[in-house]
């Protein structure tokens, strides 16, 4: 080593400023992943006993698709990284999570047209549930952008408002926002793909949807809420905030 050489004689690493946020952006990542691939399937349920006919809206079950009981979380789990974090780093996350359905996008598409072993006798069938049909794709990607800016925007605006007070009603309205514009937006470009032919299905695979996904966000906001307490009071920058915040006159 010469003596003008400054390279430090041992490893060097970054600091990672929250222990939190990375798996947070893992678990938000991994849904998001999760239900654009099960999501491609469609589910009827209760088609036995619920009929309903209002206009030129009939219910004969509920039209929805396979990812409806695992969707909801990534709003929750959008919900929590806004409350906390902010639209800045929530943005970051929605756009590490579109490059992500990207990739693995392009990869299903990849090994589908890889030359099969003569050993491998599943080709058909991988690539009915791996296939990329750019018509899910294009859905999947417009909706989430959609919902995730507009529920992240709204909330994080709403708090901008009312400060720490009144979480339920940022975490209900930004949802209601970001759920049907997401619902319609996927739903009106990925139903045809879906097989859903008529209005009354379409609409009842929409309404449906919104109205599913904004009831599960009721039921377990009280998990937000001591998700979101417990990571306001674990992550000390926003320990500091808080009270750089009360100490500054008004």
């Amino acid at each position: 080593m010469t003596g003008s050489d400054t390279r430090p004689n041992r490893a060097v690493f970054a600091t990672v400023a929250s222990h939190y946020l990375p798996m947070l952006t893992a678990l938000f990542v991994g849904v998001m992943l999760i239900s654009n691939i099960t999501g491609t399937k469609g589910v009827l349920l209760f088609d036995q006993w619920l009929h309903l006919d209002l206009g030129p809206f009939h219910l004969n079950g509920l039209v929805t698709d396979g990812a409806f009981y695992l969707f909801p979380l990534a709003y929750v789990l959008g919900d929590v990284i806004s409350e906390v974090y902010g639209f800045k780093t929530m943005r970051r996350v929605i756009l590490a999570g579109f490059v992500v359905l990207l990739i693995a996008s392009a990869c299903f598409w990849l090994t589908i047209y890889l030359p099969a072993a003569p050993f491998y006798s599943n080709q058909e069938s991988f690539k009915a549930v791996a296939g990329v049909v750019p018509q899910f794709l294009l859905a999947g990607l417009l909706g989430y952008l959609a919902g995730e800016f507009l529920n992240s925007f709204v909330l994080v605006k709403m708090k901008e408002r009312a400060g720490e007070r009144r979480l339920w009603a940022r975490l209900l309205g930004s949802t209601i926002v970001g759920e049907f514009a997401d619902t319609l937006v996927f739903c009106s470009v990925a139903a045809s793909a879906l097989g859903i032919s008529t209005w009354g299905d379409f609409w009842n695979y929409t309404i449906v949807g919104f109205l599913w996904k904004t009831l599960v966000e009721i039921i377990i906001m009280p998990v937000t809420y001591l998700v979101c307490a417990w990571l306001k009071r674990a992550e000390p920058s926003y320990v500091a905030a808080l009270a750089e915040a009360r100490a500054t006159p008004t």
